[in-house]
This record gives C-alpha cells, sequence and structure tokens, in this order.
C-alpha cells in the first residue's frame, strides 16, 4: 500500500542555487605614445604583488566602460583621457573560481602629467618588449597580440 508519506519522500528534492564565480566588469587603456604603451607593476600589498597589468579598473553600476575608464585614469594617475576606440575584450577564468570581463581601449591623446597613485611603478615599453615583463595572466595572451603588432 502507498502512503502519502511515501509519495513525500520520493519528491526530488529542492536544488539550492550555487551562485558562480564573481564576474568583475573592468575597463582598461591602452596608452600609446611614440610606440610605447604605458604598463603599471602591482604593489607588493596588492593580490596578484608585483605583476604587471594595464591602467585602469572596475566598471561601476551606471558607468560605461569608457566612463569608468576615464574616471579610473584620473584617479590612478592623474590625467584626462580621450578614451578612443575599443582594440578587444577578453573573458578570463582565473583557478581560484574568479572571473573578469576585460575591454581595452586605445587611449593616444591625454592632459596633465602622468602622476602614479596606485602602482609600485609605471613604465613606457615598445610594444615589442612587452614580452619581457610578467603580467597577470588575463593579459598575456593579448601581451602576445601587442608585441607581434597585431593589434595598435
Amino acid at each position: 500500500m502507498f502512503t502519502l508519506d511515501a509519495v513525500e519522500e520520493s519528491q526530488p528534492k529542492a536544488r539550492t542555487h550555487t551562485p558562480g564565480p564573481a564576474l568583475r566588469f573592468v575597463a582598461a587603456a591602452l596608452i600609446v605614445r611614440n610606440g610605447e604603451v604605458l604598463i603599471g607593476q602591482r604593489r607588493a600589498d596588492q593580490p596578484m604583488a608585483s605583476l604587471w597589468e594595464f591602467p585602469g579598473g572596475k566598471i561601476e553600476p551606471g558607468e560605461s566602460a569608457q566612463q569608468a575608464l576615464a574616471r579610473e585614469l584620473a584617479e590612478e594617475l592623474g590625467i584626462r583621457a580621450e578614451v578612443g576606440n575599443a582594440v578587444t575584450r577578453i573573458r578570463y577564468h582565473y583557478r581560484r573560481g574568479n572571473a573578469v570581463d576585460l575591454q581595452f581601449f586605445a587611449v593616444r591623446d591625454f592632459t596633465g602629467e602622468i602622476d602614479n597613485q596606485i602602482y609600485q611603478q609605471v613604465r613606457w615599453v615598445k610594444l615589442a618588449e612587452l614580452t619581457d615583463y610578467d603580467f597577470l595572466a588575463a593579459d598575456r595572451g593579448l601581451i602576445k597580440d601587442l608585441a607581434a603588432g597585431k593589434l595598435l
């Protein structure tokens, strides 16, 4: 004989939804002048310390990627940048479970002097020499393309 309890126990159990990896949306600048691009080295007190990256940062709610990038460049480097065309977009999943959606834009014009506010150091580097630097994992494919002259 079938009882109501037996029927309830045989129903599939509700699955709990486990959130996926955190996805951060970031805008980054390829600030170019005279065949060189500006890169920054992360400080020792930051995650992924001493690795190199391109200036930029998180896109806040309500901002376009270009607005976020202009804001970040003003905060990080003290410049007023003319954010140009989108160069590429990369979605990268780190081993620890986080993910980043990176939008890269060309910046060929800016006003003001570079005033490093957040990096251990910043450098102007020839595109062909980018592979000599230890970049964040998310940037490494882009670095190869830039060094080979494929994007700028």
